[in-house]
């Protein structure tokens, strides 16, 4: 498998330099030189297989050689050690629960397929010091520090926006220590990717630092997105049409990757993204215009983001052909009233606790629902609700019980750095 840069000025590579790299030299996103299928055999026995071997049958293909098939089935059995079910909400609509891993957020199989794939290369010795440079809107920056704590050869740089993440999530970019530095800037989200991309571009801090990234804009952190919706579709009621898939979309990866496993021929019905206010993509599928704009704060602070990175790779996926997308792929806008109206709702009539991110979702998919009668569907529900209290402890009456991994962080010495939104800052203190 070779990769190329969706700006098609860079030499296509393989996966080991796309995930040592991040992006391309053009600044272009890397995207596979094809879209694998997936065996009739894989999918014909895909109830019945574990969640590793599962992960490994769609990621070897991506991989190719770069890495030998014992490590790399080590590393996809590591990536998705923990439970992902997929529980009745209401009549109609399932929510794939991605927070059960050691953030309690759905990056943590990226970020822990990543951090493998990036040490093994690391272990090898032709790779020189890596620093991870990534930025965070509250949940990324999190599965990142976990992913990396410990790791020899690589130094983690997560930029995140001051004040605008929850407690717990700042909990865990801060408090780990070791290989990992939290920069607190004085900014957005989209400041902080803004920061991340100049420095990828700075041929002098190229020379001091090997910089590589851990956004979901690097293939080894995006790919194996896809595997939430191989373990949804294990768990579908057999003889039932495939689900309609709302899934909250911030930057784009989780949705692009869940679009690639339907075009690999997974079984899989209609898409749809499910927005907050920031809303380019819902925008682009109205009016065939995409428009970046500043990011707009939410209680769903994870998808606050104004120009989404991974849209390149969703246009690219439909040959940049509006109709083909509008085909597969519908958008919804919720506001933050209706998040938390959904959260209630919910909550009160079926005793199920959303988290913010997963009510946008549910509010999309419900509306889909009532347009499209007998349609039944599932949410990705991506983050815990215990890391936002300031939304669900008014609704629920009472504090939110700490799971154990958040509980480990309590106490723990906050550690970060502040920066302002200059890139001069940000370099002086890279290298």
């Amino acid at each position: 498998m070779k990769y190329y840069s969706l700006r098609h000025q860079s030499p296509r590579v393989d996966f080991r330099t796309a995930t040592v790299t991040g992006q391309a030299p053009d600044g272009g996103l890397y995207f596979p030189e094809t879209i694998p299928r997936f065996l009739p055999g894989f999918l014909r026995e895909l109830r019945t297989l574990s969640k590793a071997t599962v992960a490994l049958n769609v990621m070897q293909p991506y991989v190719g050689d770069t890495i030998p098939a014992a490590d790399l089935q080590r590393i996809c059995a590591e990536a998705v050690d923990f439970a992902f079910p997929l529980v009745p909400v209401s009549e109609g609509v399932a929510a794939l629960e991605l927070f059960h891993g050691p953030t309690l957020a759905f990056k943590d199989v990226g970020a822990r397929f990543m951090s493998r794939c990036l040490g093994y290369f690391a272990q090898r010795g032709d790779t020189p010091p890596v620093t991870v440079l990534v930025a965070t809107s509250g949940d990324t920056g999190g599965a990142v520090a976990s992913g990396f704590l410990g790791v020899p050869g690589v130094e983690v740089v997560i930029l995140y926006p001051s004040g605008k993440v929850s407690p717990v999530q700042e909990q865990q970019l801060t408090t780990l220590g070791q290989n990992i530095t939290a920069l607190e800037v004085q900014g957005t989200f989209d400041d902080c990717q803004s920061l991340v991309k100049q420095a990828f571009q700075d041929a002098e801090l190229a020379k001091k630092r090997f910089l590589t990234s851990a956004n979901s804009i690097n293939v080894a952190r995006w790919l194996p997105q896809q595997l939430y919706y191989c373990f949804a579709a294990q768990q579908w009621p057999e003889g039932v049409a495939p689900p309609v898939l709302a899934v909250p979309s911030g930057n784009f990866g989780n949705l692009c990757a869940g679009l690639l496993a339907r075009a690999s021929g997974l079984p899989l019905g209609h898409f749809i993204a499910a927005c907050n206010a920031n809303e380019p993509v819902p925008a682009y599928l109205r009016t065939g215009t995409f428009a970046p704009r500043a990011a707009i704060p939410t209680f769903s602070n994870a998808m606050d983001v104004g120009n989404p990175s991974n849209f390149a790779r969703i246009l690219e996926l439909f040959d940049n052909d509006l109709g083909k997308m509008r085909a597969a792929l519908g958008a919804d806008t919720v506001s933050d009233d209706e998040t938390v109206a959904a959260i209630r709702q919910v909550w009160n009539e079926k005793g199920y606790l959303l988290d913010p991110h997963g009510a946008v979702a549910y509010v999309a998919l419900r509306r889909y629902q009532a347009e499209h009668a007998g349609a039944a569907g599932m949410i990705l529900a991506t983050a815990h609700p215990v890391k936002f209290p300031a939304v669900v402890e008014p609704i629920l009456g009472h504090a939110i019980r700490l799971p154990d991994v958040v509980q480990a962080l309590q106490g723990r010495a906050k550690r970060s750095v502040p920066l302002a939104v200059d890139y001069e800052e940000l370099k002086a203190f890279l290298s």
